[in-house]
């Protein structure tokens, strides 16, 4: 009798657990990645999921339900992964909707276009299933550009900086026309020297009252022509307010070099013996390098360095060179920490691209890595203009090629007296993130992360500035040889 009900108990039991097993999936984790360009909230689980998705309007929510599920303890943990910087998400509240139905709430700040979308596994994770939440009004690159110059410059801030219609629908916008040949044409400089003339400063003059005053335009790029002198104010007492000085910044264009720290958010990209995170060495080099080139100059010309990202969150690689493009960069620098199945492989490399072969066995191997960074980090592959975004990025020239390997092998040498070569001539291969057709990319590896000598001295203040005074150095030593306004953009 006893056996029986043993029997029976362990029958039961049996079956309670193919019961659960048959209910759904199990909570592997919850993410939240907050950016201005869009916040992503991440649920990753065992098993795939089921959802279905709605806006509800003001104020904005979206409303999940993810079918299959039972409300579980990990889910309740995306109310305090809310963090109140986030720019898109104002809180998340998770309830159980209907039998074997979670629903997520989302309240949001601002009005949100949502993209909900599954991942099959891939590396170290299982399911995913994503939201992406863009605002409809995207912050415009060029706007932040502007502003930050204007500001240098000391011209009002409230001065209308908005970029022309085209421009102020985002990164989702066509890409600035491309100069014809022969063209010295700067978009986005033309864009602030029009801003900047109808900015006006107030200037006190002791024998009347205050006179406005138009701010010096950019010169003209053919001729220089010196500015003809001010007259001398006519003897007065000294006034009780001192007069302002303005001066001109006298700039012919700015110079953009768009800077490209690999991975983030969902990608971690390499990990090194010890745990370090490609995608956190990479940003606080860039970080680095982005002070230098905003505190350095080109012929007399104000260099601005412009961030792909500039937090820890996921840009997909054609978004990263739209960027660039959007903002009409001169440079492109993708920076990385190399990683090999070979501990003891070491040193510093730049990458070109290649529209045929790889130079080398290695080359083609990281290129291909790289490329897989879309798949890692998550994008949603019914995007309806993704064929589209692929084929326009596929126009790169020989002439963009050719300007990548000079200012490759520009940094390259710089590199060089700071630290250990792994390749002393730039390599080349097909890196998706290096097609932009009108501006020369290259790609640094600053070491190999999987050597735990130089994954310790990529964690090191010195050695991130090392690399990044190298760098500059590189980028000013290529701009001397190729002037950025003799250099044309043409495809």
């Amino acid at each position: 009798m006893k056996r029986r009900q043993l029997l029976h108990s362990g029958a039961l039991v049996l079956l309670i657990g193919s019961h659960q097993i048959a209910r759904g999936a199990g909570i592997v984790a919850v993410r939240v990645w907050p950016a201005e360009d869009y916040s992503r909230v991440t649920i990753e689980s065992d098993t795939a999921l089921k959802a279905t998705h709605k806006m509800i309007g003001s104020p904005p929510r979206l409303a999940v339900d993810i079918e299959g599920l039972d409300l579980d303890p990990s889910l309740r943990e995306l109310v305090a992964k809310v963090r109140a910087d986030d720019p898109n998400i104002a809180g998340i509240r998770v309830g159980q909707n209907a039998p074997r139905v979670v629903r997520l709430v989302v309240d949001l700040k601002q009005a949100t276009s949502p993209q909900v979308f599954t991942l099959a596994p891939v590396a170290a994770y299982r399911h995913r299933l994503v939201f992406d939440l863009y605002p409809e009004n995207p912050p415009d690159p060029l706007d932040a550009l502007i502003a930050e110059h204007m500001k240098q410059l000391g011209t009002p801030s409230n001065a209308p900086t908005s970029a022309p219609a085209a421009a102020s629908t985002g990164l989702a916008a066509a890409p600035p026309p491309i100069a014809p040949p022969g063209s010295n044409t700067d978009m986005l400089g033309d864009l602030i020297a029009k801003q900047i003339e109808r900015a006006t400063v107030i200037t006190r003059r002791p024998d009347g009252p205050p006179a406005r005053m138009p701010v010096p335009t950019k010169r003209e790029e053919t001729v220089a022509v010196a500015p003809a002198p001010a007259p001398a104010p006519a003897p007065a007492p000294t006034p009780a307010s001192p007069p302002r000085v303005v001066q001109s910044s006298g700039t012919d264009r700015l110079i953009i070099v768009a800077l490209d720290p690999g991975h983030g958010g969902e990608d971690p990209g390499a990990i090194g013996p010890n745990g370090t995170r490609e995608k956190d060495i990479v940003l606080r080099v860039a970080l680095k390098l982005r002070d230098r080139i905003n505190n350095s100059t080109v012929g007399g010309n104000p260099m601005r360095a412009f961030l792909t990202r500039d937090a820890d969150f996921f840009v997909p690689l054609q978004t990263r060179v739209q960027k660039a493009r959007r903002v009409g960069a001169d440079l492109f620098i993708s920076i990385h920490a190399d990683a090999f199945i070979n501990p003891n492989a070491r040193g510093a490399s730049i990458y070109a691209l290649s529209q045929g072969a790889a130079s080398s066995t290695a080359a083609r191997w990281l290129a291909n890595n790289e490329n897989q960074a879309d798949q890692i980090g998550g994008i949603n592959v019914n995007s309806k203009d993704a064929h589209v975004q692929r084929a326009l990025l596929d126009m790169s020239t020989t002439a963009q090629i050719n300007h990548s390997v000079l200012l490759g092998s520009a940094m390259l040498r710089e590199i060089g007296g700071v630290g250990r070569l792994h390749k002393r001539q730039v390599e080349r291969a097909g890196f998706a993130v290096l097609k932009a057709p009108d501006i020369p990319s290259v790609l640094v590896e600053t070491a190999f992360i999987s050597n735990p000598e130089e994954e310790a001295k990529l964690r090191t203040d010195a050695y991130q500035n090392d690399l990044a005074n190298a760098l500059i150095v590189g980028i000013q030593k290529y701009f001397a040889a190729n002037p950025p306004l003799a250099r044309t953009r043409s495809v």
